[in-house]
């Protein structure tokens, strides 16, 4: 299917609302300097993997984004000790759902075993357990699945094996929303695309506090509200 051009002014508006959302909910926002050489930056997302042991600066599946690699591993330095994703491997940060200790990290066209494999490797000394899933009809496991709280996530079933998540609470996406799985988690509220009404109507209705935002015209380049940032808890 044809993407629909991005209106880039829309574009930035919108993520300047994103940004100021992450404000108001307490966070600080470090912008790293962009150039047109990388246009796939602002998805900073799929570069790196934080958690609060260290940081993972991945190596993309698209080739095209290795040269953001050097400014998120320079920046991410300042906060956590940093270790590299090496070849063979491949992965994406929308790959990877942190719940906790446990990781879940899919197998697709951007992420490949022998990066799952490091990521295990790298991750183990600190109590993680590392599980692998496979993804389909969707580009990312983060399209497919994204966590609400500690134990509950949130689902679009058609693009998933439900068993891998047998431990958790599934809320799944309303059926006429395929693309209404992926939602940002902050430490008070939930960060959601005011595209999809109907699930952010579910959501609400299980007591979660939302904050809206569009996100569309990222939406476009299969672009969400995770894959704008990169979160580090202080």
């Amino acid at each position: 299917m044809a993407r629909l051009p991005i209106d880039v002014d829309v574009a930035r508006r919108q993520h300047a609302a994103y940004e100021q959302t992450l404000r108001e909910a307490g966070y600080r926002v470090e912008r790293l300097p962009a150039t047109y050489q990388i246009p796939d930056s602002v998805f900073i997302e799929d570069v790196a993997v934080v958690v609060d042991e260290l940081a993972i600066v991945t190596r993309p599946g698209a080739e095209s984004r290795r040269a953001e690699i050097p400014a998120v591993a320079d920046a991410l330095a300042r906060y956590r000790t940093v270790r590299t994703i090496e070849p063979p491997g491949t992965i994406d940060g929308g790959d990877v759902l942190t719940v906790g200790h446990r990781m879940f990290i899919g197998r697709s066209t951007r992420t490949n075993g022998a990066a799952i494999e490091q990521m295990r490797r790298l991750l183990a000394p600190y109590g993680y357990v590392v599980c692998d899933v496979d993804v389909r009809g969707c580009l990312h496991l983060k399209s497919a699945v994204t966590a609400l709280t500690d134990d509950t996530l949130l689902v679009n079933p058609a693009w998933l094996d439900r068993g891998a998540f047998s431990d958790f609470e599934l809320v799944e996406t309303d059926p006429g929303e395929a693309m209404a799985a992926n939602a940002l988690r902050l430490h008070d509220r939930v960060v959601y695309p005011t595209a999809f009404p109907r699930t952010a109507e579910r959501l609400a209705s299980r007591g979660l506090r939302l904050a809206l935002v569009d996100a569309s015209e990222l939406a476009k380049a299969e672009g969400a509200v995770t894959c704008c940032c990169v979160l580090i808890n202080s």
